[in-house]
């Protein structure tokens, strides 16, 4: 290994010690560096197709600590929710605009979170608190075809992947880390991955889903308008 010239200035009698502490400096430095870059995922499925609305999170004992953000917002638009799938960390504001002309009556009977809008349009009065962890399913009492998903993960590092798969957190502690993987379509419960260092700045990952899925959409012609 080649240390940087400077360190060989040191006398012999001084260095030993003086280069220990360099050194140790200078490998700090380097983590730093490393976690400043950040971690890009690309999630793919069973075929090697980018994955979208897959919910990544990385877990950690700094990560957990909870880091306020603004409110999220699920709308109804064109007689869907959008977007379909949404993570958030435990303790989040999530506020449910309708922006059709119809009304819409939004529930969950999820057990991370049991909640009802009824009947109303605009925006509601309130955003509704997500403070336990776990997967709420979100349909529509009025239109029984619409369905969406809210991921409540324990981590601020959650994210959905975008149409090509990736997720991007621009920093990232230190290991050890643990990665969590989630979809609607997901084939099973996938165990959660640790992340070892030396992390690297980008990772592919692999999520089998059940194959031939679809969003939900809204009927052709008359239904609601």
């Amino acid at each position: 290994m080649r240390y940087p010239a400077f360190l060989y200035c040191f006398p012999l009698n001084y260095g030993v010690f003086a280069k220990a502490i360099l050194l140790g400096i200078i490998t700090l430095l380097l983590s730093a560096s490393v976690s400043a870059q950040g971690l890009t995922i690309t999630v793919v499925d069973q075929d090697n197709n980018p994955l979208a609305d897959a919910v990544v999170e990385i877990v950690s004992s700094e990560a957990k600590a909870f880091q306020q953000t603004d409110v999220k917002h699920v709308a109804q638009e064109s007689l869907v929710f959008v977007p379909f799938v949404t993570a958030v960390q435990q303790g989040s504001l999530i506020d449910f605009p309708n922006r059709d002309k119809t009304r819409h009556h939004v529930y969950s009977f999820s057990d991370a979170k049991t909640f009802e809008i009824q009947l109303y349009t605009g925006k509601p009065e309130e955003p509704i608190l997500f403070d336990k962890p776990g997967i709420v399913t979100l349909g529509c009492n009025i239109h029984d075809y619409m369905l969406a998903y809210i991921y409540v993960g324990e981590s601020a590092l959650v994210q959905v992947s975008d149409s090509a798969g990736n997720v991007h957190f621009p920093t990232m502690p230190q290991a050890p880390l643990t990665l969590k993987l989630w979809h609607p379509w997901q084939v099973d419960t996938l165990a959660e991955q640790p992340l070892a260092a030396p992390l690297q700045h980008e990772l592919k990952v692999t999520l089998p889903i059940t194959t031939g899925q679809e969003k939900p959409t809204a009927p052709k012609r008359g239904f609601g308008r």
